[in-house]
Formats: structure tokens, sequence, C-alpha cells
């Protein structure tokens, strides 16, 4: 993957307990925040609640030039893209 692309595994977010939690929801946005850099192509992937991907796509605008969600059926699916070129 280029340098400045990120693939983010929501699954991986909550590992350790093996459930999503919405009491661990800021604890999941700081992870995501410290393992993406400001201005990078992010592509989400991986099992988890939708209000889960929702609350990511959500911290990474304003952050994230484009972000992408991989699904294995489809492949790379646009959510947004600020990329001016």
């Amino acid at each position: 993957m280029p340098t400045g692309e990120v693939t983010l595994d929501v699954s991986q977010l909550y590992s350790g307990t093996g459930t999503a939690k919405l009491a661990d929801l800021p604890a999941y946005e700081e992870a995501v925040r410290q393992q993406v850099p400001a201005g990078a192509v992010v592509r989400l992937t991986g099992a988890g609640p939708i209000w889960l991907y929702l609350r990511v796509a959500h911290v990474l605008h304003g952050r994230a030039k484009r972000l992408l969600y991989h699904s294995p059926v489809t492949g790379d699916v646009v959510i947004f893209d600020h990329d001016p070129y």
C-alpha cells in the first residue's frame, strides 16, 4: 500500500473484549485518531457494528483525505473523497 494510505480493521478496535461496547466508544475513537495521520487515504475493513463504522467515519471526516470501505463482495466503496485532484 502506498505511503499515506492506512487500512483500519474495525474489528481490531474491540479485539480485547470480542464485543464492541458503546461505553468504550471514546477509546475506539482515540485509537482511530492515533492510527490515522492527517491527510491519509483510509480503507475501513473488518467486522463491526454499523454504529461503530459510522462513528469512525465521523472521527475521520476532516482528518482523512479519502475514506473507503473495503467490501469483500464489491471491493472498495468510496465514502468520501476530499482530494481536489
